[in-house]
């Protein structure tokens, strides 16, 4: 039976489970006491025999260790030794490194003097050939060899170069010059001939010749002079088809007889906008060809020559470009087209008067403006392989016709706008006879309304035009312009108002004493103007007054979504301009001015959109623009800031409007309550008991609190227009509960500044004054507000008898009535309060 040791080694090893594993490997015929014995036996001998194993090997370690010993000290000794010699050769290496040093300089010296000694060989050697390239170049030249005579010149110019700034050869160098300019005329009408028919080898001889004397920019100038002749007639077909179009009309005109009835009709003339896209898909079409040529003749320069003839064709035709677009754009406009003028002369000046820019003049010019765009995206296609940088300047060629247009856009759009808020209809009111002066109203309220929604269209569409003509480059102009217009627009909304104030009867006098203090001061005025309007016109203009409410909430509303609209509109720029300049977007919570060091580059190849193009060359203005962009993300940010307090005063004045209309009515009958006759009367004696006051309220006040109770009637209206202007029913009627409680203080107030007016009373009137007031506070509370303390204080001391007066001021030390207005109670009654 073999025993495994290996589970004894285990730091888990478990005695008693060795034990039940080893019982259970025994044969079932064995017995366990049998098995156990044997397995202990075993056990026994093992241990024996790891005993004696280890005394043994003890021994013989311990006859090993003296000889370790013995090892370790003779190779310390060793190791001294070593390190002895060690240090020996080093002394030896650092005395040879010294005399290294000095030889190695030595040699250093003259390797130097060797190498100029070989340059001036060389030198000297160029000088030879280069004198004796000057005397045979005549005869190459004669020969006719232009390769050689490249070759040669190429030489000459080396030896040039080697030679250096000596003047033993300076009349070499200029006739290497002329030389040059000789063999260059030599080259050009071959290279016109193999352009013209399209030599492939012939080309590729010639602009070697012209590479190898340094004269690429002449290769580049004459490829250009060659290509630009038929793309210029392409250009010029355009006059030409004017020009015989006009000869026809001139010649049916003179053929046309006054007696004959034959009518002979004019040759119609094709618009510049309906020739724009021929000529370019004919000039596309000539740079496809041109490219596919150039690839096999020129395949290194092919990518240069090819957009260099575009741009040198922008350039030619460029002012004739101008010129046409801006007939163009004027022929969009009878007037102006009658004039051959367009929106250059009118910016300029020179126009007769009320000849002004209109939106179709605008549309014209951003309809020519597509044209291009399409032309080019057609061209960064083809040109797909260029340097990023050569494309740009290609792009910004073809957009170069409209970057006057593009300077003066603020201008332009500031003039369109201009034009069309004043054809807006916002004249102001009239006023009218007895019983028209609401229907007025109610018109001019309505004009105003409907020009809101009118004036915020046209600022939408004027950045839709911004977007599609500038890419947005302009938008910092546009900024400013969309503020100005909504400047004008409000200014005249502001006027309207104004005319309103005259039409509900709350205008100011020529001495600015509104016509509300005559009536206090005056009333018999009053009387006279209550009688002369009716109760049902009366309600007219206070529920036309209210109608101006939704004008300033629409106002409000529509110019908030617009801005939030633009500020949108700016966030979406600076992403997109920022990738097309920078090269990366802007981070929101980075500051601009980590931008302003930086100088625009070019993002990507797709980035080159026609904003990108403008920006790129204009760090300035990009930087402005950015700025603008930048701060459009913080949330306090007005597109339009002054616009914005504008709107916020237009609210003002309209609330200061309404609230004066409908307080107008209260103040009318309250302006005499503090000189009414019966607050001083007399008791009259009789002999029968009756009451010395009236116990019904007066019809003052009475008129002032069926005012008050019928006045939600006239606000349920304006609710439910704002509610369903708002989608929010809680708010029109918050709306509606404010101003009815705005009016009821109103008239509370001035009912209190009546009484604070009254000298003297009676009992007889204290008693009617307190009935009076008891109504008002009925009417104060069915409306659901609070009773004033001064009032509830005069009710208290009215309705109190004269001689309890004192009692009552006494008993209540301040606690439930104002006390000045006590005291002012007691004087108007002639109490005396001295306790």
């Amino acid at each position: 039976m073999m025993l495994d040791l290996g589970p004894f080694s285990n730091e888990n090893f478990d005695p008693k489970k060795w034990i039940n594993s080893a019982c259970q490997t025994r044969h079932p015929q064995d017995s366990l006491d049998n098995h156990l014995v044997d397995l202990e036996m075993k056990l026994q001998m093992m241990s024996e025999e790891i005993a004696a194993s280890l005394d043994e090997q003890s021994a013989a370690s311990l006859l090993r260790v003296p000889r370790a010993s013995r090892d370790v000290i003779r190779l310390r000794d060793d190791s001294l030794s070593l390190r002895s010699a060690i240090s020996g050769i080093l002394q030896k290496i650092e005395k040879a490194e010294g005399s290294a040093a000095e030889s190695i300089a030595a040699l250093s010296k003259v390797d130097s003097v060797k190498q100029r000694m070989e340059a001036a060989y060389e030198t000297l050697q160029d000088a030879a050939g280069l004198t004796q390239l000057s005397s045979t170049v005549e005869d190459v030249f004669a020969s006719g060899d232009l390769p050689r005579a490249a070759e040669t010149l190429g030489n000459m110019r080396h030896c040039l170069s080697a030679v250096g700034e000596v003047a033993e050869f300076a009349n070499i160098r200029k006739q290497l010059e002329v030389l040059e300019d000789r063999l260059d005329a030599m080259v050009q009408p071959r290279l016109t001939d193999a352009l013209f028919y399209r030599k492939v080898d012939v080309a590729q001889d010639l602009r070697g010749i012209l590479i190898r004397i340094g004269r690429f920019k002449s290769l580049e100038s004459h490829y250009t002079k060659v290509h630009l002749k038929p793309i210029k007639q392409l250009w010029e077909d355009f006059d030409s088809r004017q020009r015989v179009n006009k000869l026809a009309n001139e010649k049916n005109e003179m053929e046309r007889l006054p007696s004959s009835a034959e009518f002979h009709s004019s040759v119609p003339t094709l618009p510049f906008s309906s020739w724009l896209p021929r000529f370019y898909d004919e000039l596309l079409l000539y740079l496809e060809q041109e490219w596919k040529w150039c690839m096999v003749a020129f395949q290194e320069d092919y990518k240069t020559l090819v957009p260099k003839l575009l741009t040198e064709t922008m350039a030619a035709i460029g002012s004739s470009f101008v010129s046409r677009i801006n007939l163009a754009i004027g022929d969009a406009v009878p007037e102006t087209k009658a004039l051959a003028k367009g929106i250059l002369d009118i910016l300029s000046g020179d126009m007769p008067k009320g000849i002004k820019i209109q939106t179709k003049h605008l549309e014209a010019l951003i309809e020519l403006h597509n044209m291009t765009g399409t032309f080019a995206r057609n061209i960064q296609h083809l040109f797909s392989e260029i340097e990023i940088r050569v494309l740009k300047d290609t792009l910004k060629a073809a957009y170069f016709p409209y970057e006057s247009f593009k300077q003066r856009y603020g201008q332009m759009e500031r003039a369109i706008l201009s034009s069309e808020i004043a054809n807006v209809d916002l004249r102001g009111a009239v006023i009218r006879g007895v019983g028209a002066q609401g229907v007025e109203l109610s018109e001019t309220v309505r004009r105003m309304e409907e020009s809101i929604p009118q004036v915020i269209l046209l600022l939408e569409t004027a950045v839709e035009r911004c977007i599609s003509f500038t890419g947005g480059s302009e938008a910092h102009e546009l900024i400013l312009a969309l503020d100005d217009i909504m400047l004008q627009y409000i200014s005249t909304l502001q006027e309207t108002l104004k005319s309103l104030r005259a039409v509900c009867g709350v205008d100011l006098s020529s001495d600015g004493v509104s016509k509300k203090d005559i009536d206090k001061k005056d009333g018999s005025q009053s009387v006279r103007r209550a009688d002369s309007t009716s109760n049902e016109e009366e309600w007219s203009i206070v529920q036309g007054a209210l109608q101006i409410l939704t004008v300033a909430d629409s106002l409000t509303s529509r110019s908030s979504v617009f801005e939030a609209s633009l500020r949108a509109t700016l966030a979406r720029l600076s992403t997109s301009l920022s990738v097309s300049v920078f090269g990366s977007s802007l981070d929101q919570n980075q500051s601009h001015s980590d931008y302003e060091n930086g100088e625009p580059s070019l993002g990507g190849r797709a980035a080159l959109d026609v904003a990108a193009v403008r920006l790129i060359d204009v760090p300035e203005k990009a930087r402005k623009l950015f700025n603008l962009l930048n701060q459009s993300k913080d949330p306090r940010f007005h597109a339009l800031p002054i616009a914005s307090q504008r709107v916020a005063a237009f609210v003002d004045t309209v609330n200061e409007l309404v609230y004066d209309v409908l307080i107008s009515k209260v103040r009318q009958r309250l302006s005499d309550v503090s000189r009414l006759p019966i607050w001083s009367s007399v008791e009259e004696h009789s002999t029968f008991a009756l009451p010395t006051f009236s116990a019904y309220p007066q019809s003052y006040v009475t008129s002032v609190g069926e005012y008050l109770l019928t006045l939600p009637q006239q606000l349920e209206p304006l609710a439910e227009g704002v509610s369903s202007y708002d989608s929010n029913n809680d708010e029109a009627q918050f709306f509606a509960t404010e101003w009815m409680f705005k009016v009821a203080e109103g008239a509370t107030a001035l009912y209190m500044e009546q009484l604070r007016g009254i000298q003297y009373i009676t009992d007889r009137g204290a008693q009617q004054l307190s009935v009076d007031i008891e109504y008002l506070s009925n009417v104060l509370s069915a409306l659901s507000m609070p009773i004033p303390p001064v009032l509830a204080t005069y009710q208290s001391c009215l309705s109190t008898p004269r001689e309890q007066l004192k009692d009552l001021l006494k008993s209540d030390q301040g606690n439930q009535l104002d006390l000045p207005t006590a005291n002012l109670v007691c004087k108007m009654r002639q109490v005396n309060l001295d306790f």
